[in-house]
């Protein structure tokens, strides 16, 4: 079995004035304030979230 891939992502732009389902993903990665990281693991659920806010996002593989 092989371990699940982490993925290191912080977000780079305000979601203030941004959709509420762009605040809803936002929130639901972890991040709560600007230049926050967070290491989360690369999973189906988490890479949607990514997709959809990763303009406002930096992301790294760990």
């Amino acid at each position: 079995m092989s371990a699940i891939k982490q993925l290191k992502v912080t977000l780079v732009k305000s979601v203030f004035g941004r959709l509420q389902a762009h605040r809803a993903c936002v929130k639901g990665l972890g991040l709560s304030r600007m230049h926050q990281t967070v290491q989360i693991a690369a999973t189906p659920e988490n890479l949607g979230m990514v997709r959809k806010v990763e303009f406002m996002l930096k992301v790294e593989e760990v």
